[in-house]
């Protein structure tokens, strides 16, 4: 079954022929739920999308047009038994397929991956070339669909200027210049394409031809905007002028693309890495370039400077990219090597806090672990020893990043987050001051203290003011989701469906921001789970559900709310030990109720074993994201399934 939306909405079976969809009114309803992304949309949205002025039995209307639908889509379903792609859900409705199933979302998708790799172009070109014509062309009339059609275009304006960027980044793209052309010709306010075209008329030989576009771009900027052109197109100009046989693109502003020694890159991708998103992906990757480049020139104090140089803060225990972590703590410990034991202490001392940052709890072996946890405390040894509050803010980010070790550390943490904040305050270190208010934020939620987080949470929005730190909101937006988690299932407290709400929400906030992509995947899956398991109902068995890399541990659950008990006591007995990082309780917690729903009393009893040093934490909250209750909840579970007391 796939669903297409970028032109006239319809519908194709598995073998490609078209299914009959019924009406405009039918075809509208499947578009809107489209577009709400697998997310439910309430019957009163809906009635208000499809109607300005709604019948008097606009809701009845809309069951019919569900229910045909449903016939429409799932035409071998058995009588009786409940529908599995378009699915009621709470107050409303949702769309329930794979994201690849939908032209739209594949679309989304494909620009993001090639937003963050050019090795993602073949599937943009394929995502561009699936437009059939405007987004939803067929739905005339309706606010949501003009609202959605703006966004889109946007996004596929985009997706064509950044295919482009990506050609001709990579050697290619002479042939460019005629689509080019015409696209600039259809969108004249867009300067980055002016500058595209350019570079792809230099790409084919015609200097003259570029400079004639740069000049009349400027010549239609200044006379009908009264604008001058921006700093890309004066420098793409100049470039072409001075005669440069290659052109770096305007839009990739990233380090690595300058002819930078490696201590400036370092320092530059440092800066962009704080603003988070395709910023920190794309410094990352030129930090990694740096540190090569400067190992190639044999200076073993320049290679220490620019590694120890990227004392970026960071707060998960999940690396973004743990190849290119690896690859940055190898080389930290060649350099330690080379520098020896009476190496410059300072030196030293970064090194080993760089080797402590990159290497995540969440991705190490037995022996890793225990690398990097020596070399977070002797890396903070030595900053105590000299003196240096920056550099000890830096290995206490080690730290923290290696006091997962256990279960049950919520209250240690905070000890490190207090003192970390205390310093960054003290010497005007905003970014680690950042730091240590999320720290303390993880912590408090983890003690189930929601007042004391709130108070940190509102500090660090404040704090990421002045400091340009864009992802603030989105992990505090997250906090208060899990906080109205926690209150939902208190006497008095909102619905779970608000809650559920907030946790949508949020999940929005985190895509729209680039995502975090050591974070983002399943945590919207998790967090829904911890919900139901608050209200006591079972895990959702939704399959478009990404549950990430926690699926090993969600799926016993899942597999039993499907009363498939024995697939779940499998796959119970299969799932490893849970890695070492913010969601350790949570996942141990998760292989308790499982256990005892199955009656496994040796997984149990060493789940309890596991979970007693956190009995006075809340599951899951150590991420400050989510919660799935007390753990002592869980423990208890666990304990009177083995048989412990």
């Amino acid at each position: 079954m796939r669903i297409d939306v970028l032109g006239a909405v319809r519908a194709l079976r598995d073998d490609g022929t078209p299914v009959d969809l019924g009406g405009p009114r039918h075809r509208e309803v499947l578009a809107r739920l489209v577009a709400a992304g697998g997310r439910m949309v309430a019957t009163d949205t809906l009635v208000d999308d499809l109607w300005a002025e709604p019948p008097v039995r606009a809701v009845g209307a809309l069951r019919t047009f569900v229910a045909a639908l449903r016939r429409a889509i799932e035409p071998d379903r058995p009588p009786r038994t409940p529908p599995r792609v378009l699915v009621t859900e709470g107050p409303g409705y949702a769309l329930c397929l794979p994201r690849d199933d939908v032209d739209v979302h594949r679309f989304e998708d494909a620009l993001a991956r090639a937003r963050r790799t050019p090795d993602a172009l073949a599937d943009l070109d394929a995502a561009l070339a699936a437009w059939r014509g405007p987004a939803y062309a067929d739905v005339t009339g309706s606010a949501w669909a003009q609202r959605e059609r703006t966004r889109l275009e946007e996004l596929r304006l985009e997706g064509t200027e950044l295919r482009a960027r990506l050609l001709l980044d990579s050697g290619a793209g002479a042939e460019l210049v005629a689509e080019l052309g015409a696209h600039v010709t259809e969108h004249p306010w867009r300067e980055p394409a002016w500058g595209l075209l350019a570079r792809a008329l230099h790409r084919a030989g015609r200097q003259a031809d570029a400079l004639a576009t740069l000049r009349r771009a400027r010549t239609m900027l200044v006379d009908q905007l009264g604008l001058d052109p921006g700093a890309d197109l004066r420098r793409l100009e100049t470039d072409i002028l001075h005669g440069a046989t290659t052109l770096q693109s305007p839009r990739t502003v990233w380090t690595a693309g300058l002819r930078l020694g490696p201590r400036t890159t370092v320092e530059l991708a440092r800066t962009l890495a704080l603003a988070g998103g395709d910023a920190l992906v794309h410094s990352r990757r030129d930090r990694l370039a740096a540190v090569q480049a400067a190992e190639r020139t044999g200076d073993i104090d320049l290679t220490a400077r620019v590694i120890g140089g990227y004392d970026v803060p960071a707060l998960w225990s999940r690396a973004d990219d743990p190849e290119q972590s690896r690859a940055v703590v190898a080389a930290a410990e060649r350099t330690l090597t080379a520098l020896g034991t009476d190496g410059p202490a300072d030196l030293r001392a970064r090194l080993l806090a760089t080797v402590a940052v990159e290497s995540r709890s969440a991705d190490l072996s037995g022996t890793g672990s225990r690398r990097a946890g020596q070399a977070a405390r002797a890396a903070e040894a030595l900053a105590r020893e000299l003196g240096d509050p920056a550099l000890l803010v830096f290995a206490l980010n080690g730290v923290f990043l290696q006091s997962f070790t256990r279960p049950g550390l919520a209250a240690a943490r905070d000890v490190i987050g207090a003192e970390i904040l205390d310093l960054a305050t003290r010497h005007e270190l905003p970014n680690f001051a950042v730091l240590g208010r999320l720290i303390r934020l993880q912590s408090a939620s983890a003690l189930g203290d929601l007042d004391a987080a709130t108070a940190h949470a509102e500090a660090a929005e404040r704090l990421a003011v002045s400091t340009e730190a864009s992802l603030v909101p989105v992990l505090t937006g997250w906090f208060r989701a899990r906080a109205m988690a926690a209150r939902s299932a208190a006497p008095g407290g909102p619905a779970a469906a608000t809650a559920a709400a907030h946790y949508r929400a949020a999940e929005d906030a985190l895509a729209g921001a680039g995502g975090m992509p050591g974070l983002h995947r399943g945590l919207f899956a998790l967090a829904l789970l911890g919900l139901r398991l608050l209200h006591g109902r079972p895990a959702p068995t939704d399959p478009a559900l990404d549950w990430g890399p926690y699926r090993p541990w969600t799926q016993p659950l899942v597999l039993l709310a499907r009363n498939r008990d024995e697939a779940a006591r499998t796959a119970l007995t299969m799932a490893p030990e849970p890695p070492l990082d913010h969601m350790q309780e949570a996942l141990w917690c998760l292989t308790a109720h499982a256990a005892a729903r199955l009656g496994e009393r040796l997984v149990a009893a060493r789940a309890a074993t596991a979970l007693r040093a956190a009995r006075t934490e809340h599951a899951g909250a150590a991420s400050g994201m989510l919660t799935l209750g007390p753990v002592a909840r869980y423990l208890a579970e666990a304990e009177a399934c083995a048989g412990e007391g």
